[in-house]
């Protein structure tokens, strides 16, 4: 199986997930970067699949299903273009001979969805559209701080050799912020130079690991004393549960610059 990150837009990334014959791919915002590939690779584009209803995510979604007649999966709860599948939590699907499992991931949309499969050549896939990125999780657009802190921990509860497919190049912004949270934490520092070291070769920084995340991602680190400590100093008293601290360390990132 090959992952593929196609470039979209000015920071997105379209995946695509691909074993030499058959394809599938995620949120096509954009129809003709995935529509070149395909031809250009020779491949049966088989499914679609959509995690939340954002122009950039859905754009190209109409053109790429007539072209292709591939099966449109997407969140039960959002509007997306008919026809397709409609999931939710706790549902299964198969594409490419690989069973996914659909998670309710709500925060930056009211719907989001994220689908996880188990084992692609050895090491399990994300795709988390815009709700965790590296290093930072999405914008809460439609949802709350709870929602959100709740999706990050479901995906923070995947195995650590997860790779977290997200849909954006936000990564070395994002570990900026992170350094302001916690400037002493070692493994950032590392993570952020082998970041900067991939962009300045013109590579993806994605996808990450969820054990990576786990070390590095404030927003997956927020029970964590340090970055409590950082919450409380940005937002005073106000920073007491973990939901605070959350919604703290979140209204920073929305200021940073």
């Amino acid at each position: 199986m090959k992952l593929v990150p196609l470039p979209a837009f000015q920071d997105n990334y379209l995946w695509v997930l691909h074993d030499g014959q058959r394809a599938l791919v995620v949120d096509p915002g954009d129809a003709q970067p995935v529509l070149e590939f395909i031809r250009r690779s020779g491949l049966q584009l088989e499914a679609i699949l959509v995690t939340h209803h954002h122009a950039d995510h859905i754009g190209g979604l109409a053109a790429v299903r007539d072209a292709t007649g591939a099966q449109v999966f997407g969140p039960a709860r959002e509007s997306i273009p008919e026809p397709y599948r409609p999931l939710a939590q706790g549902d299964r699907i198969g594409a490419l001979g690989l069973p996914l499992e659909v998670l309710d991931v709500p925060g930056h949309t009211a719907g989001h969805i994220a689908y996880f499969t188990p084992d692609v050549d050895g090491a399990p896939v994300l795709f988390c559209g815009d709700t965790l990125f590296s290093g930072g999780c999405g914008r809460l657009f439609e949802g709350t701080p709870g929602q959100m802190l709740s999706s990050l921990d479901a995906l923070a509860a995947l195995p650590a050799s997860t790779r977290v497919c997200c849909a954006h190049e936000y990564t070395l912004a994002n570990l900026r912020f992170a350094r302001a949270v916690e400037p002493s934490n070692e493994e950032l520092a590392r993570y952020q130079q082998h970041c900067e070291e991939l962009r300045g070769r013109g590579e993806p920084t994605l996808p990450a690991t969820i054990g990576e995340e786990k070390r590095i991602n404030p927003f997956l680190r927020t029970r964590q004393p340090s970055v409590v400590r950082a919450a409380q100093a940005y937002n005073g008293a106000s920073a007491r549960d973990e939901v605070a601290v959350f919604a703290a360390i979140r209204q920073w990132k929305n200021e940073f610059r």
